[in-house]
């Protein structure tokens, strides 16, 4: 690496540990269901929660104007205490996304003034910025959803907003590695495609993580290999919604259907890249990289299964998410040394 993008990188590496840390949070904020219970947003005045017990209170009955209360925690003898719960988890999660707004935005402004970025690692930085604010906005733009009148936030949105996490990590890693490794190498390019294509089924796949989190539909069929009645394809997944489409996107058993057969996929093309990669001369870090990624896909796979059998408890389905996002950090490794 040269000298001048050591501390580049490393900024852009705490980035990625920071971001992270946010999904996590965010998973746990998800399966608590926590997401709701902070019913506006003000970027300066809800930087701490509240500081008295006349506040909380205060707090507390404007959360009560919502639906989450009104149809669901209202029969659950719901307190201040659950709902301090609740909160903590919520604004936890929106305080690291500050915390990860000044961690981008003053370094860069530092290194910018100091001319230790390129014009390309700018260009790449002012990207990363504008990735930052958007994900912000669709963090606020889901939790809407959940504010109207169903005390559901719209699986669609989350998964959006779940997904986009995911690529501002991934891009904010490639551009790290970008400055770690600026040496151009051969590319292998039946590889390199091979893993193009592993990585937009390992999204797809991700999107459809969101989708069953935000539908929960990894509370039924919980069986495996086949779903409930001994079926591959049960009659649930054609007659939810009113077309085959909508099934696949808006229906419960459809969208495990899809997510748990896509999971197929994304192995089988991970192993077709580990086969392929013995008939090539790689480089100790390119082999170490698809092996990694091997591992990394079996460990998900079987996390998988072991979360929908056991009916996704919190800890599992958290363990799930936090694979997800480390098989993504292996799949943009091995895709970057393949491909620069």
């Amino acid at each position: 690496m040269k000298k001048e993008n050591n501390y580049v990188s490393i900024w852009l590496l705490s980035g990625c540990l920071l971001l992270f840390i946010m999904v996590v949070v965010g998973g746990i904020t998800r399966l608590t269901n926590s997401g709701l219970s902070m019913t506006d947003w003000h970027l300066v005045t809800d930087t701490f929660p509240p500081l008295t017990e006349a506040k909380w209170l205060q707090t507390f009955e404007e959360y009560k104007k919502f639906p989450e209360y009104q149809k669901i925690n209202i029969h659950n003898d719901f307190t201040l205490s659950d709902y301090k719960f609740i909160y903590f988890w919520e604004w936890f999660h929106r305080f690291i996304g500050r915390i990860i707004g000044l961690v981008f935005i003053i370094p860069f402004f530092y290194f910018l003034l100091k001319k230790r970025l390129s014009s390309p690692t700018i260009k790449k930085c002012i990207v990363l910025l504008s990735m930052g604010a958007f994900q912000g906005f669709l963090g606020w733009f889901m939790v809407k959803s959940g504010l109207i009148d169903d005390p559901d936030v719209s699986h669609f949105r989350l998964a959006l907003h779940l997904t986009f996490a995911f690529i501002t990590f991934a891009y904010t890693l490639w551009v790290a590695l970008d400055l770690i490794y600026p040496n151009k190498i051969e590319v292998i390019v039946p590889l390199r495609n091979l893993a193009r294509v592993a990585l937009v089924f390992l999204i797809i796949q991700i999107i459809y993580g969101g989708f069953v989190a935000g539908l929960n539909a990894g509370l039924i069929h919980n069986h495996w290999p086949l779903m409930s009645d001994g079926q591959f394809i049960h009659d649930s997944v054609f007659i939810e919604q009113k077309t085959l489409f909508l099934n696949l996107v808006e229906g419960k058993s459809g969208v495990q259907f899809v997510h748990r057969t896509m999971a197929y996929f994304v192995v089988a093309l991970i192993i077709a890249l580990y086969i392929r990669s013995k008939k090539f001369a790689l480089t100790s870090i390119q082999k170490r990289g698809i092996n990694t990624l091997l591992i990394f896909v079996f460990i998900q796979f079987t996390l998988g299964v072991f979360t929908l059998l056991y009916g996704v408890p919190l800890w599992l389905g958290l363990v799930h998410q936090i694979m997800a996002f480390f098989l993504l950090t292996a799949m943009t490794f091995t895709l970057h040394r393949l491909s620069k």
